[in-house]
């Protein structure tokens, strides 16, 4: 008769338990979700590190070294660039993608990692696709394809006639297979079935050199690299890669409208984030460079000298625009049927 009560008892104090075992569960997970919001909300809050794949001195390294002075004077805190060159930008993407995805570290880009290189190698420590978050588009800077003056093409529907005529014999440089200036050169070949002959260069100045001398025909370069000497006579510019005239080039044409319609080369770059980073850090950090983008300060004194054309858009729209790219690069590099081990 006693062993009721008891019993009774033992289950009372167990509801009673479970009970304020879940309240304590249920404060401990609002005090988590709350802490995390705080710290997205304040972000940032310690030295955040922008990684850049490639050696100092390039537009990447530029871009990057000029947001990162931005950011740091907007959130009075520290902005650390890295540069961890190598691989076709593969041992700085690989850093990236295997960091907390936090917002404390960042990557600033050009498009290789992301369209061309997925497709060229038989396999990559990371997945381009699922292992970045796209925060916001940079600049983008047209290609212009200049020829040595020996040539004797004065146009792009010169040198395709050329080609026609004495097939694989008109040489062209670039900065390594599998780089933009190689990519931008096949897809015209495809384009018009003609045939050229790849230089590969370890860079772009070697290749530049030789155009100059006239021991390759032509190559792929930013229109910011072929003004000068292009002004000073040491080289041509048969066309640029834009999809209309450039206004500071209005008197040379564009690929697509001298003999190969649709045709654009362009190089961008961009800002990215390991996969799963937060929405609203992703947000916020894409919210301020846009702001940066569009201040006339900073477009005149770092992208116009560089003729970088500044790009806008949400972090959706810079992803949406990057599989765009990728659908286009990778059709380029199995038509080639460019590989790298």
């Amino acid at each position: 008769m006693r062993l009721m009560p008891r019993l009774v008892d033992d289950r009372s104090m167990s509801t009673r338990h479970r009970r304020i075992l879940l309240r304590l569960l249920m404060a401990l997970a609002c005090a988590h979700v709350t802490a995390a919001w705080a710290q997205e909300a304040s972000y940032p809050v310690r030295p955040v590190h922008i990684v850049v794949p490639t050696s100092p001195g390039g537009v990447t390294d530029i871009l990057g070294r000029a947001l990162a002075q931005r950011f740091a004077d907007i959130w009075r805190a520290q902005f650390i660039v890295e540069n961890r060159a190598g691989a076709y930008n593969i041992i700085g993407a690989e850093y990236v993608a295997r960091a907390a995805h936090d917002g404390y570290t960042l990557m600033v880009s050009s498009e290789g990692v992301f369209v061309s290189v997925p497709y060229v190698y038989a396999s990559l420590p990371f997945d381009s696709a699922r292992d970045f978050e796209p925060v916001s588009g940079l600049a983008r800077i047209n290609q212009a394809l200049i020829a040595s003056n020996s040539l004797p093409a004065k146009d792009v529907r010169e040198l395709l006639e050329m080609a026609r005529g004495k097939p694989g014999t008109l040489t062209y440089g670039s900065f390594g297979t599998a780089s933009s200036g190689h990519l931008n050169m096949e897809m015209p070949q495809s384009m018009a079935g003609v045939k050229f002959i790849h230089v590969p260069y370890k860079g772009s100045t070697p290749a530049f050199a030789d155009v100059v001398a006239g021991h390759i025909a032509m190559m792929f370069v930013s229109t910011g690299s072929a003004v000068p000497p292009w002004r000073a006579g040491k080289v041509k510019i048969l066309a640029v890669g834009s999809a209309h005239r450039l206004p500071q080039l209005p008197e040379v044409p564009t690929v697509a409208e001298n003999g190969l319609p649709g045709f654009e080369a362009t190089s961008w770059f961009g800002m990215f984030a390991p996969g799963g980073t937060p929405r609203d850090i992703v947000a916020k950090l894409n919210a301020e460079t846009q702001r940066i983008l569009a201040d006339p300060g900073f477009r005149e004194k770092l992208l116009a000298p560089q003729m970088l054309e500044p790009m806008t858009g949400s972090p959706e729209q810079f992803a949406e625009f990057i599989r765009a790219e990728a659908v286009k690069w990778s059709k380029v590099v199995r038509d080639a049927k460019v590989k790298l081990e």
